[in-house]
């Protein structure tokens, strides 16, 4: 049973099983751990747009903000 087609109900109820908590596979290498935090300001409006478009993607906005950022550094100068 996969949790591809499982709604986040069924997907707790699974989990809560202790029989489906055992790690499968290999284990992962974890990325290198990030530098130091770097401020950055937003203008309201600006902020409110990357919360709603990182909660569309299901990710944190510091992951949201750092994949932008890392999608515009592949470009072309």
């Amino acid at each position: 049973m996969t949790t591809e087609s499982m709604t986040p109900d069924e997907e707790y109820a699974f989990y809560a099983d202790p029989r489906n908590q055992e790690p499968q596979g290999k284990p992962r290498r974890r990325r290198p751990r990030l530098t130091d935090p770097v401020p950055v300001r937003f203008a309201p409006d600006v902020l409110d747009e990357v919360k709603r478009r990182a909660e569309a993607d299901d990710r944190s906005v510091s992951s949201w903000i750092r994949r932008a950022v890392e999608q515009e550094l592949r470009r072309p100068a």
